[in-house]
């Protein structure tokens, strides 16, 4: 019996590629992760490994323990008290329904009923940031490469979480980070439908991650998906809808304690709203909000990935956007070129989509030349850019050159015809 008690942790240490120094390692930056006190040196490692019962880590050590391996502590070798058990998620395999057996304090529940003949693989924390990486990894290929690319990676991510999330044995803080990684790829998706279509299918992800946020009360998601609904709805001219998702959306942020830079996203997509209205004046004060958002964003401490894409120059762009829908193309031309000359390198995507604008607002605004060119520079890039938005734009753009049918226009639009042959 000691023999098993003392080989379990080290074997699962081991199992999971860890040494005891880069198991420390891994303690110390999961307890931050979760916001945990807790910490675990080397010399306690040793005693937790080798001692006869090993001593008992204390609440903050076991909630990052159990996280780690996915496995509640006393299925790690150590004597835990009634009181001391977790909550643990026993997902069934082949299509049985989900069960879930809770751990309580009461000693009436005997630890064969709390740990049933489990029959999936273990998931802990180490398998959540693997997924999480590549969660990461998608908002790179997104802003290089569009959301074609990125929608077929997103596809395969959605397709693996669920099936750990359907097949596999974890503990209940794994399962809860596992469904908020699922949610952030939903909205991740939804912004891909609205990016290339459909535009059906951008609105449906964008309802799975809102209701995956839901469930799980995680109110940072939740705007993660309203302010991506407020697009689509947007684009599928619905426009009661973006309307109240924006107002949904400042009252998540003000119960969840959401900080500037959330703020400002939501009165940008307040602003599209607006724009979108022909409300000028509403769009003109959702614009000053976000600049008063925007000069406190320096006070936030942790902004959501989702989130760090907001600025000056998604402010610029939307006042650009506002003047354009007033039809005043030379108003607008100043703010989008701040906005292309402010963007950092990495985001082909939205260069290619902001310079898109631009060659459009100067060719309404009657610079044939600066537009010419600045389409020339979308085109450069084009070909390594999959964004049905993004070839929509130029289709229109090619639409008005052929209009005006200067010598400058159709050479303009026969490179058009050329490179976006796919697009007609």
């Amino acid at each position: 019996m000691a023999g098993r008690t003392l080989g379990k942790l080290a074997a699962l240490r081991s199992a999971a590629g860890y040494t005891q120094v880069t198991f420390v390692a891994a303690f110390a930056s999961e307890a931050a992760r979760l916001g945990i006190d807790a910490s675990v040196s080397v010399r306690q490692l040793r005693r937790w490994e080798s001692e006869s019962p090993p001593p008992l880590p204390h609440p903050g050590q076991q909630a990052v323990l159990e996280a780690m391996f996915g496995l509640p502590l006393a299925e790690m070798g150590f004597d835990v008290p009634s009181h001391r058990y977790s909550t643990v998620e026993r997902i069934g395999d082949d299509g049985e329904v989900k069960r879930r057996a809770f751990v309580t304090g009461s000693g009436a529940i005997a630890a064969a009923a709390v740990l049933p003949n489990q029959q999936g693989p273990r998931v802990g924390a180490s398998e959540v940031a693997a997924f999480r990486a590549r969660l990461a990894d998608l908002y790179a290929v997104d802003h290089q490469s569009g959301g074609i690319p990125a929608k077929a990676r997103a596809a395969r991510l959605e397709y693996e979480i669920t099936q750990v999330l359907s097949r596999s044995v974890y503990t209940s803080r794994v399962g809860r980070d596992l469904q908020a990684a699922l949610s952030e790829l939903h909205s991740n998706q939804a912004w891909y439908g609205y990016d290339s279509g459909p535009i059906g299918q951008a609105r449906t992800a964008a309802m799975e991650a809102l209701t995956a946020a839901q469930l799980i009360g995680d109110g940072l998601l939740q705007l993660s998906a309203l302010e991506t609904l407020v697009l689509i709805d947007i684009k599928a001219d619905r426009l009661w809808e973006a309307a109240s998702a924006v107002g949904s959306a400042y009252d998540v942020a003000r119960r969840s304690g959401a900080g500037p830079t959330v703020h400002l996203v939501i009165a940008l997509r307040e602003a599209n709203v607006a724009t979108q209205a022909g409300d000028a004046a509403a769009a003109r004060r959702a614009l000053s909000r976000a600049l008063s958002y925007q000069s406190r964003a320096d006070t936030d401490s942790d902004v959501p990935h989702w989130a760090r894409f907001a600025g000056p120059i998604e402010i610029d762009y939307a006042t650009a956007d506002m003047y354009v829908a007033a039809d005043e193309p030379r108003r607008a031309v100043p703010f989008l070129r701040a906005a292309v000359d402010g963007l950092a390198r990495g985001y082909a995507r939205n260069t290619a989509w902001y310079r898109s604008k631009l060659a459009c607002t100067l060719l309404d605004a009657g610079d044939i030349e600066e537009a010419c060119a600045e389409m020339g520079s979308v085109l450069d890039a084009y070909e390594e850019i999959d964004s049905d938005r993004l070839t929509h734009r130029i289709l229109a753009f090619d639409k008005t050159a052929i209009a005006l049918n200067t010598a400058m226009t159709r050479d303009m639009s026969a490179r058009i015809r050329e490179v976006a042959r796919g697009g007609y």
